[in-house]
């Protein structure tokens, strides 16, 4: 469970370090924008590392890939339709089954 809550966490930071910039700072230089994800980024690696050392003996390589991408978007979506305003699509559900096969197939 700590593996997993410390991925939630450095998720969070990863998906506004890579995606919030597109709203927050469309009117400044990209290198702002890059400045700013950079600094962001320091501290989803700070969380990431140490949560994947953590995980790494109790999952394999390819569980922890798996687990980190079911992750990725259960808090990619929320952002997407919540912050960024997205319109949530049937395509969000259509991927989330296709992780779920990959889970599936990884955990057996």
């Amino acid at each position: 469970m700590k593996t997993i809550g410390l991925l939630i966490v450095s998720n969070i930071f990863m998906t506004f370090a890579w995606y919030a910039h597109l709203r927050n700072l469309r009117t400044r230089h990209w290198l702002i924008a890059v400045a700013v994800s950079w600094g962001i980024a320091f501290f989803e690696y700070l969380i990431q590392v140490p949560a994947n050392r953590i995980g790494y003996g109790r999952f394999s390589l390819a569980q922890l890939k798996i687990m980190q991408e079911v992750i990725t978007l259960s808090v990619f979506v929320p952002f997407a339709v919540l912050y960024m305003g997205t319109t949530l699509t049937w395509n969000y559900l259509w991927a989330g089954f296709c992780l779920a096969g990959a889970v599936f197939f990884i955990f057996r």
